[in-house]
């Protein structure tokens, strides 16, 4: 509904940049509708004498209109702007309204009035049903989509701004949008019988809005209900196509046409609109252009259904005696309903003169038997489309009983004679349409890590869900950090195998970082300013790093003698207010530096090896004073002690070097204690000349140094703590489209990895249980190849989509290299000729599909919509199931 807040009109509290979202009522919802649907219920319930009066609004371009053409094409200009005008002193009932030929007239009702409107076509339809047959024409449950609109009142009070755009709307919302509000060529005209524009001018007048008109930004936010322009849209350019076929124009060529077995002659200048749904003037539309009605949500289910009823072995299967296949006594079956049903629907798309078709039997058929695909949620159409297939294949399997199989012994028999024996004992209880089209052969190989065991077992397939390679992947970055005090913390990104191990991310961290033939990493995860784990097992699983940890990787050199290691933890003073009192407490901070050490160490040097690992973390001042004292020291080997004494205390440090030549500030200055793994125990300071022997099992000394004020001026503490997580989800940032071969895609699904610890294999060499390879490798190719392309991908925590692009051949799919055994009989080439698009995000979205049809054509079915395509338009990044058809040689 349109309307404004109940909140008192003068608290401007309630705008958000001058913004007002008005929500809509479940049983207030406004429905966008064809005048002409609206105006035949309205006259037949009130006699077309009283009824609801309506306002009148005339549709003129937008300051900012740049026709929809160029608004689909410009990715960068995402709005379509016009006006409504409304016509003064037009308050129309609608039965005086003339309605325009092309059916350009729309009607805005309220959900009250939209009911009634459809209680009495639905009411119409059960009566031409009973009397004259059946017509999807106007069926109960059409198209019913929201779109936003984004209202203002320009400085002329009788008109309306309207706005679309891309940021409120899907990309196929805002196509449609674009398709039914161009106002390029034919006029548009709104009525508006819901009253809500009327509102909103009483409201315009009020002091609130006039308040808010000022900032020239107000905006309100109305939600319309779209309902049945799939059908008016398409039966308008059938009527247009009907008229211009039977009146062509004086001494214009004219072609014969031919539509689901309609004949006409059109001029082929004049039927550019109805070319657009129907086919270009001149070329011959075969049967099966037929689109299927939305009952709601039901895009998913059009969409698989319009590529498997373009398969060419099914059409010519279920246009024939298909009924004396159906098996009724198959337990896994459903009674041949689910066979029947789809042959059904099969015809009725491909008879002569369909113009569109409602499955709605066929969609209460797959609710009963798959009740996850009752009601009008959205679906993934690879799962219908699995469960549409294997029901298919139970309906008509020919095998009325199935033999008990099995495989006699597998040691040391070829490959070929193996599978032959696999796929025979499939065949013997399977035998179907579906597994003579449509299934295919594994070879799957498991080997055992320990004895090396290998088994071979060769397995059917339906379809190939094939991953893509950015999900097999996974991005990680990782904090490298000198030990010898020579270079800043660096952030190193790898990519490595989603389902690798340690040893993998060891690898890729040596080669980005250029690690020396001497030098080795020491990976620590960091939490709350300590090391909580060392990841020290090359054959733990990446899986065990969380996107959110934060790791650092220790270059130090390689272990000869098992030299033990010292971990320092940093603490500085920090003051706060508790209760109104100051209160210092010490507090950790940054990341744990680590060093090497001898067996038995020295105050001095503890002290000197941590001045050596902060030399990189000083402020640019310290720094700089640092560099000089260096230079001089390196130009002279006998420097005056006096003067490096003077240097030292200019610089805050006692008189007297250390043994490494270091020199160390007073005691009250910086303090070192012996600690804990967590840094909470705090002994008593380690003295200059004490000797600190390493004690514990893990060879690992861990210090504390607490640093006094000035320290904390004197380096750089945010870089000390700096470290980025392992990966950081940018949701706002919109990434760079990703680009993939579908042979990428294959051989990612080919590759040989590790099972998964809750997948472990029974080795028969072992008797024990074992995290087996497993390979996988195509043996048998079908018939019709269908590829799913897997671009949902699931988590506790997240639902996700890829938009990556992958490049798929269309003309030659050459399978020559991935196959295992070459039959010379058989092509391994094939020709892609349907495509089952998803567009939109993981939650909603909808579903398209493109088919290669008779004669050489590519059209695309969208709902009730069928119109042809160009080849250049095929491969699109919302591609998602690919329907291939092997090639003849």
């Amino acid at each position: 509904m349109l309307g404004l807040p109940s909140e008192d009109l003068s608290d401007s509290t309630h705008l958000l940049d001058s913004d007002i979202n008005i929500r809509n009522n479940n049983d207030l919802r406004v429905y966008f509708v064809p005048f002409r649907w609206w105006k035949d219920a309205q006259d037949s319930t009130s006699g077309g004498s009283d009824g609801k009066k309506g306002v009148l609004y005339t549709a003129t371009p937008g300051t900012s209109y740049a026709g929809p053409m160029k608004l689909i094409n410009n990715i960068f200009n995402s709005d379509l702007a016009f006006n409504l005008r409304k016509e003064e002193d037009s308050l129309h009932s609608g039965e005086n309204g003339e309605v325009s030929v092309s059916g350009r007239d729309y009607a805005l009702v309220h959900g009250e009035m939209w009911l009634q409107a459809l209680k009495w076509h639905s009411d119409v339809k059960v009566a031409a049903k009973c009397g004259k047959g059946f017509s999807a024409a106007e069926d109960d449950m059409a198209d019913v989509y929201p779109l936003q609109l984004r209202l203002t009142i320009p400085r002329e009070t009788n008109s309306l701004g309207v706005k679309i755009s891309k940021k409120d709307n899907t990309a196929e919302l805002f196509r449609r949008a674009c398709k039914i509000f161009s106002i390029d060529s034919e006029q548009l005209r709104i009525w508006d019988f819901s009253g809500q524009t009327t509102l909103y001018f009483l409201c315009e007048r009020s002091r609130f809005l006039k308040d808010c008109q000022r900032q020239l930004d107000l905006e309100i936010v109305l939600e319309l209900q779209v309902y049945g322009l799939s059908d008016s849209m398409k039966c308008r350019e059938l009527k247009k196509y009907e008229m211009l076929a039977q009146h062509p124009a004086n001494g214009s060529s004219g072609a014969s046409v031919l539509i689901n077995g309609c004949n006409g002659t059109a001029n082929s200048n004049s039927i550019w609109a109805a070319a657009s749904t129907f086919g270009r003037s001149g070329e011959p539309c075969s049967l099966g252009l037929t689109g299927l009605q939305n009952l709601g949500n039901t895009c998913f289910m059009n969409s698989a259904i319009q590529c498997l009823v373009h398969t060419p072995m099914m059409v010519d299967y279920f246009l024939g005696d298909f009924g004396s296949e159906v098996n009724h006594d198959n337990p896994l079956g459903m009674n041949g309903e689910i066979a029947s049903a789809f042959g059904d629907l099969l015809r009725r798309l491909w008879a002569p003169g369909a113009t569109l078709v409602s499955p709605r039997t066929f969609k209460s058929k797959l609710a009963r038997f798959a009740p996850q695909f009752n009601g009008f949620n959205q679906h993934d159409s690879q799962e219908l489309l699995a469960f549409l297939l294997d029901g298919l294949h139970e309906d008509l399997n020919r095998v009325k009983n199935k033999p008990y199989v099995e495989v006699k012994d597998v040691e040391g028999r070829k490959d070929k004679e193996l599978a032959d024996e696999y796929w025979q004992n499939h065949l013997a209880r399977n035998d179907s349409i579906i597994v003579d089209v449509c299934q295919g052969q594994f070879k799957s190989t498991l080997v055992c890590p320990e004895c090396k065991k290998v088994s071979a077992t060769f397995d059917p397939f339906m379809y190939l869900s094939l991953p893509l390679p950015s999900t097999t992947l996974r991005t990680m970055t990782v904090t490298v950090i000198s030990t010898d005090g020579t270079s800043q913390p660096s952030p190193i990104t790898v990519t490595v195998p989603k389902c690798g191990k340690f040893e993998d991310l060891i690898q890729a961290l040596s080669a980005a970082s250029s690690l020396g033939a001497d030098e080795t990493l020491l990976v620590a995860e960091i939490y709350n300013n300590r090391i909580i784990r060392y990841l020290e097992e090359p054959s733990d699983s990446l899986s065990l790093i969380r996107d959110d940890d934060r790791l650092v990787a220790y270059r130090l050199i390689k272990d000869i003698d098992k030299a033990p290691t010292v971990v320092f933890m940093h603490q500085q003073m920090e003051e706060r207010y508790i209760h109104g009192k100051l209160v210092s407490s010490w507090k950790t901070v940054g990341i744990p530096l680590v060093a090497r050490l001898s067996n038995v160490v020295t105050g001095s040097e503890i002290r000197g090896i941590y001045l050596k690992l902060l030399n990189h973390f000083q402020t640019l001042a310290e720094k700089v004073l640092d560099d000089h004292d260096t230079s001089v020291t390196a130009a002279t080997e006998d420097i005056d002690q006096k003067e490096l004494e003077l240097s030292l205390v200019s610089n805050g440090f006692e008189k007297s070097p250390d043994a490494n030549g270091v020199a160390s500030p007073p005691e009250a200055e910086l303090q070192f204690y012996v600690t804990d793994e967590k840094g909470i125990v705090k002994e008593s300071p380690i003295a200059i000349g004490e000797a600190v022997p390493v004690v514990g099992v893990s060879g690992r000394l861990h210090v504390l140094a607490s640093w006094p004020k000035n320290y904390v001026k004197k380096y750089d503490t945010q870089l000390l703590s700096s470290l980025p997580q392992i990966f950081k989800s940018c949701f706002l940032a919109k990434r760079p489209q990703e680009s993939v071969s579908l042979y990428k895609c294959l051989e990612a699904f080919l590759m040989e990895e590790p099972l998964g610890p809750e997948d472990m294999w029974y080795c028969p060499g072992c008797k024990e249980q074992r995290q087996a390879s497993k390979k996988l490798d195509l043996w048998r190719l079908p018939e019709i190849l269908v590829i799913h392309l897997k671009r949902f991908s699931y988590n506790r925590f997240l639902k996700n989509k890829l938009e990556t692009y992958v490049d798929f051949p269309i003309d030659n799919l050459d399978l020559s290299n991935y196959i295992g055994f070459k039959n010379g009989d058989l092509s391994n080439r094939y020709m892609l000729y349907a495509v089952s698009n998803h567009y939109g995000s993981m939650g909603g979205g909808h579903y398209t599909a493109f088919v290669h049809h008779g004669g050489g054509r590519w059209y695309e079915f969208d709902d009730s919509h069928v119109y042809p395509i160009g080849p250049e338009k095929i491969k699109t990044s919302a591609a998602y199931l690919l329907f291939y058809r092997r090639a003849v040689e």
